[in-house]
């Protein structure tokens, strides 16, 4: 059984990590430290385990074996590294970390100790994005021209006593967050385009502020792919009606994704529009993190995705500062 910490409920989805973790056979959670105390104590008795105070103690203790880190943004670096340090597996809510520099100090950290890490791209797993880097590996679609992947929610539009939307006031922190839509919500985008269309060799971006808070609301970011491709990124708060959108364009066809529904025109499949059966889902983050620790499966999901991930949000950042392309 891996004897499991939950670092934080700061994040939105740590309650969903605490019910995936509960539910896989070979987690345990037996711990919580929090930032605030407060919180932390509160969230411990919800989940009838000892709250630690201090983080040092709790990684100290030879009572855990890994911990899920929920913190702020800002404090991953520190959590992740120590963590590692003390021979702790790791999972992370993304982003992993502010800069390339960053998450590569933490996994030298992690190389070091030898511990299992995984972050959560849930998308990865998807049976649409499966499909997708399927039919492009199999040559449906032709050569890649352009991408598209949009995802946008209304968590930062106001309503009757909620004048900072359904996402909490904390996440709208430029300090803590490092950024607004794109770090946060866009990270899908980043990371699932990366995976579809390759290695990125520069970008373009535009951050809209319309909401009043000092992080974007919105955002756009315009990719020139080392294939030749191009693609356009979205991520917004401020749009409750959008739905999940992909696009994909080559020169023998389409696929089009709209939240769980995709369809493929190619001229390889009679040149008409198909609703193709889709595959199997892979096995979710916390699932290929237990395996891996459980029986050394090797994950899907690698640091790979975490650094290019972070690389494009690093670059989109300065090319928006400072009104100009990056080159990667």
């Amino acid at each position: 059984m891996i004897r499991t910490a939950m670092l934080s409920r700061w994040h939105v989805h740590a309650n969903d990590y605490a019910r995936q973790a509960q539910e896989n056979q070979d987690i345990s959670i037996t711990a919580v430290w929090d930032e605030q105390p407060t919180r932390g104590q509160a969230w411990a008795e919800e989940l009838k385990v000892p709250f630690y105070e201090s983080l040092d103690a709790l990684l100290s203790s030879d009572a855990i074996d890994a911990v899920i880190v929920d913190t702020p943004s800002n404090m991953h670096l520190d959590v992740i590294t120590k963590a590692a340090q003390h021979g702790k597996h790791i999972y992370t809510e993304k982003v992993m970390g502010f800069t390339v520099k960053e998450c590569e100090e933490m996994f030298s950290a992690i190389d070091r100790a030898g511990v299992q890490f995984m972050i959560s791209l849930p998308r990865l797993t998807d049976p649409v994005y499966v499909y997708a880097q399927q039919a492009l590996h199999d040559g449906l679609l032709g050569e890649l021209q352009s991408i598209r992947c949009r995802l946008v929610h209304g968590g930062a539009l106001p309503y009757e006593g909620h004048p900072h939307g359904w996402l909490p006031e904390h996440f709208f922190d430029p300090v803590a967050c490092g950024g607004g839509a794109l770090i946060d919500l866009g990270a899908h985008p980043i990371y699932l385009t990366n995976r579809l269309a390759g290695p990125a060799k520069a970008l373009s971006a535009h951050f809209s502020y319309n909401l009043g808070h000092e992080v974007e609301d919105h955002a756009v970011v315009v990719v020139d792919y080392a294939s030749g491709a191009v693609g356009i990124l979205e991520a917004g708060f401020n749009a409750p009606a959008s739905p999940f959108l992909v696009e994909l364009h080559g020169t023998k066809g389409s696929l089009l994704i709209e939240d769980n529904a995709l369809k493929i025109k190619s001229v390889d499949m009679g040149n008409e529009w198909v609703h193709p059966q889709l595959p199997a889902p892979l096995a979710r983050p916390m699932e290929q993190w237990a395996n891996a620790i459980v029986n050394g499966t090797a994950p899907t999901i690698t640091r790979d995705d975490a650094i290019a991930l972070t690389r494009i949000n690093e670059a989109a950042k300065v090319a928006h500062q400072e009104g100009r392309r990056i080159t990667l």
